[in-house]
């Protein structure tokens, strides 16, 4: 490596094998730079869409980062999201929807633990993933998914229950939500509103979960402080995309959002990877 001049420092670490030079008067590492760019991005598709930041949050930030830091941050941030949104667009939130959705993920999060610690996780993570991905392919093929023209109890108690599966289990809540709203046909801005307040308590109840268990270290704080000046405007521009979004075209977005988590999960099953 070619000597560093007086004055500037070098960072070489694990996600970046080249150094990044930076002047005396600002230093950041390359693992910060690549939080802040992973969070960006999550923190906008979440604010956006409502759902879909397990795309890049989680799996990215576990190449950067240590998992045990990584899971935590997401969970942190997500938090932060749903709070703003609520905030923001708090008449939009259908509370009955989420009342029940809530309530019936209380009961699949066991059992999505039973499957994390099951003999074949690989099979269930598979499976799941083909169910998701055949509803986005089906959806985007120009078929019609069954429409709900009123909140159904049994819909909310079977998806809110899958939610808590795939919670438990994998972290990824949204899918199941995402399938509801769309056979509600929610508009953008309700289906953004309503899959915050489901989160936002759900999102509570895993920090706790993390706190208890010792896992809400100073890195996690650290992080997640450095990431507020790129995920709160992230958030707010996600919110003057999807007020731009109507009808159908917001929608196919769900389908494409569904169909990549979908994906990401059946490669995780066959890779056996995070």
């Amino acid at each position: 490596m070619e000597p560093v001049a007086s004055g500037t420092q070098a960072f070489a670490l694990p996600c970046c094998p080249w150094p990044i030079l930076l002047g005396p008067e600002i230093a950041i590492d390359a693992t910060t730079l690549h939080v802040l760019f992973i969070l960006f991005v999550a923190a906008l598709i979440r604010s956006a869409l409502g759902f879909g930041e397990a795309l890049v949050a989680v799996p990215l930030l576990a190449f950067c980062l240590p998992l045990k830091v990584a899971a935590p941050l997401a969970v942190l941030v997500s938090i932060t999201i749903a709070s703003i949104v609520i905030v923001q667009d708090w008449k939009k939130i259908h509370l009955h929807s989420t009342g029940w959705l809530v309530l019936s993920t209380l009961f699949g999060i066991p059992m999505g633990l039973l499957f994390l610690t099951s003999s074949h996780p690989g099979a269930v993570k598979a499976a799941l993933a083909l169910i998701i991905m055949a509803f986005a392919a089906y959806s985007l093929a120009g078929r019609t998914p069954m429409e709900l023209r009123r909140d159904s109890r049994g819909w909310l108690l079977l998806f809110g229950f899958c939610a808590g599966v795939l919670g438990g289990a994998y972290g990824m809540n949204g899918p199941p939500l995402a399938i509801y709203g769309a056979m509600r046909r929610w508009s953008a801005q309700r289906f953004r509103a309503t899959l915050q307040a489901y989160f936002l308590p759900a999102s509570i109840i895993g920090m706790g979960g993390y706190w208890v268990a010792g896992l809400w270290i100073p890195a996690v704080t650290h992080y997640y402080l450095l990431s507020l000046p790129v995920t709160l405007p992230a958030v707010f521009l996600g919110r003057v995309i999807n007020h731009r979004l109507h009808g159908e075209a917001f929608l196919q977005y769900v389908y494409v959002g569904l169909a990549g988590v979908g994906s990401l999960l059946l490669v995780q099953a066959i890779t056996g990877r995070l």
